[in-house]
């Protein structure tokens, strides 16, 4: 999974469980912010992510969605429940995962066998 992706999911799953609204990603790996904006709905997700210049949108059902990044061309699906939200990468052909406690986001990528952490 590439790291724009990871940190385009990780907020949006972020924004999603915590039903706010946020401007930004901080990226521990790095120690960076990314900057985000757009829109959540039940049946839609439009972000613009200004670091890499593009968006990543799709449609869903509240808690299911099927979202297309634009700057890695790929496919991704986001489900949330509760705290905890999951997909698959079709891009790298690998599940994720992660979870929201209040600010913090933990995200693990199977692809690389490793946790990514993020606070929104």
């Amino acid at each position: 999974m590439e790291n724009s992706l990871k940190r385009d999911v990780a907020y949006i799953a972020g924004r999603i469980i915590n039903n706010k609204s946020s401007s930004s990603v901080y990226d521990y790996a790095d120690g960076t912010y990314y900057y985000l904006s757009g829109n959540i709905s039940p049946s839609s997700i439009s972000i613009y992510d200004y670091q890499d210049g593009c968006y990543i949108s799709g449609s869903g059902n509240r808690n299911s969605y099927s979202l297309f990044h634009y700057g890695t061309s790929n496919h991704v699906s986001l489900k949330t429940e509760g705290n905890k939200f999951s997909g698959y990468d079709y891009g790298s052909g690998s599940h994720y995962s992660g979870t929201v406690n209040n600010n913090s986001i933990s995200l693990y990528d199977y692809s690389a066998s490793q946790y990514y952490n993020y606070s929104i």
